[in-house]
């Protein structure tokens, strides 16, 4: 869920009023998500520009957006919440990017729009003002905007400052990099994306071309879940994670909101079901979901979608019952 402030002469910017969301599309009606420039890494390495240190850096997320959710995810699952401080922005995404308001605050700057701290970082940006934003308090600047980045920086880079039990997690473990890697590949082109390209489609044309290669995906991962606990080597992997939090935002937003309703995970997904409810009841993670923030960040940001504003009632399936 992402802002562009330049828009490429390929792509057109499908958007119904005055501060309506932009979303970029082809001329055939294509959905394209642009890429993120703030690529840096969090290193022990000396002489390294952004060191690990307890208390410095600071993650902006929106709870609505599942590329900030993976983040948030990771900070659970690792135990960081006393090492890395977080803020959330509200729910109400438009053209103007997301904002702190109504309770959502900036503690570090109080700033009104996370565009800002963009302009911050460097005054001269031009590009998009996503979220997630991992931001070094001691040069007041982006480290990164990269969600998978991210990701990779919180298993491993503060190690050091947490438990032996919550270090010894490893979520990108060496013997399993490369079978992570081509399910992350697959699983952000037809699912995490793919939801994306289905709910923009502005063409039959496009809709038509991806709604098969998502549900083809969901059917492959239920295989695999029928075998396995967990996606990769039968252990929890980021592979997980990433496709995780497109999962629990399926029934209740995409199903209905992005016109990806062939099946739905609750009714046609036994064992996806389980999988879901077996992250969510891991220690700290429900905490990191607020189904009330993410249907309305959808349902009222996406007036293309939903015109009215409307809410739908229904939340998916419950994640906290026992595990069958």
């Amino acid at each position: 869920m992402t802002i562009s402030a330049t828009t490429p002469a390929s792509i057109v910017e499908a958007k119904d009023s005055k501060h309506a969301l932009s979303i970029p599309v082809d001329k055939k009606g294509f959905y394209v998500r642009p890429e993120t420039t703030f690529r840096n890494t969090i290193s022990s390495e000396p002489g390294a520009q952004f060191a690990p240190e307890k208390g410095r850096y600071h993650l902006y997320i929106s709870y609505g957006c599942p590329w900030a959710h993976r983040t948030l995810l990771l900070r659970a699952l690792k135990g960081l919440e006393g090492i890395i401080t977080v803020d959330a922005v509200h729910w109400f995404l438009d053209e103007r990017g997301w904002q702190f308001t109504d309770g959502y605050t900036d503690s570090l700057y109080d700033t009104k729009f996370i565009k800002e701290l963009y302009y911050k970082a460097n005054p001269d940006y031009v590009g998009r003002f996503t979220v997630p934003v991992l931001w070094d308090k001691k040069t007041e600047t982006i480290v990164n905007n990269e969600s998978a980045e991210i990701v990779r920086i919180l298993n491993t880079a503060f190690n050091d400052f947490i438990t032996p039990e919550n270090s010894s997690r490893d979520f990108y473990p060496e013997s399993l990099r490369a079978e992570i890697d081509q399910v992350n590949q697959w699983v952000y082109e037809t699912i995490n994306n793919g939801v994306y390209k289905v709910g923009f489609s502005t063409s039959q044309e496009a809709y038509d071309q991806h709604i098969p290669p998502l549900f083809d995906a969901l059917d492959n991962i239920e295989a695999t879940l029928g075998k396995d606990d967990y996606l990769v080597g039968n252990t929890l992997t980021e592979a997980d994670v990433r496709a995780w939090t497109s999962i629990i935002r399926f029934d209740p937003v995409y199903h209905t909101h992005f016109k990806c309703n062939i099946k739905s995970i609750e009714k046609d997904y036994p064992n996806i079901l389980k999988w879901a409810r077996r992250i969510y009841q891991l220690p700290g993670v429900a905490e990191t979901v607020d189904m009330d923030f993410i249907k309305k960040s959808y349902y009222k940001s996406n007036v293309k979608n939903n015109p009215n504003g409307v809410v739908p009632a229904g939340n998916g399936p419950n994640l906290a019952q026992p595990i069958v």
